[in-house]
């Protein structure tokens, strides 16, 4: 019995749907890695310490306290170097940079290495405001060599709620006592 054999050719692959497809589905996928850029911010939360060592650790913290009003620099905890009223209905971020940055080269001429700021803010201050204010806490521009860098301020940011009207009211006789004699 004679067998036969068929001769079989693989057909030809068609690619190039597919080919036309990569084509444009690469550059597309390129550029959105582009725009969907992540930044990560690093926030330190309170923990949990004895009152003692947080009360001589609180008297050197410097506090940004956001209202709806105005913004209260302090340093040490809960003495106003500066108010900074807003502008427009918004805060004048711009005069904050300006007073951090005066606060940084006082503390260094002083030999202190601050690189910590705690800001205090009100429960229905606007997100944009506090994203705002831990940008301009944590740099500044500045022009080194004929190039504008951003340099830094105090990029350890920790997040709070800011004390009641009624706080401040009675730690407003202790901080016109203690005013003057904070040196900055």
């Amino acid at each position: 019995m004679a067998i036969r054999r068929r001769l079989e050719t693989d057909p030809d692959l068609d690619i190039t749907s597919f080919m036309s497809l990569m084509t444009v589905l690469v550059p597309v996928l390129l550029l959105n890695m582009v725009f969907s850029h992540i930044s990560v911010l690093n926030l330190n939360l309170p923990g949990l310490s004895d009152a003692s060592a947080e009360e001589q650790k609180e008297n050197r913290q410097l506090e940004m306290v956001l209202r709806a009003e105005y913004i209260d620099i302090n340093y040490p905890a809960g003495i106003r170097v500066k108010r900074i009223p807003n502008r427009d209905g918004k805060p004048d971020l711009k005069l904050v940079s300006d007073v951090l940055q005066e606060i940084k080269r006082a503390l260094r001429d002083k030999d202190i290495d601050k690189k910590d700021l705690v800001i205090l803010s009100e429960p229905g201050t606007p997100y944009r405001t506090l994203v705002s204010a831990m940008d301009t806490a944590r740099s500044f521009r500045a022009v080194v060599a004929a190039s504008v860098v951003d340099a830094e301020l105090f990029p350890q940011i920790s997040l709070g709620d800011a004390p009641q009207g009624d706080d401040l009211a009675q730690s407003g006789q202790r901080q016109n006592e203690q005013l003057a004699g904070n040196g900055l």
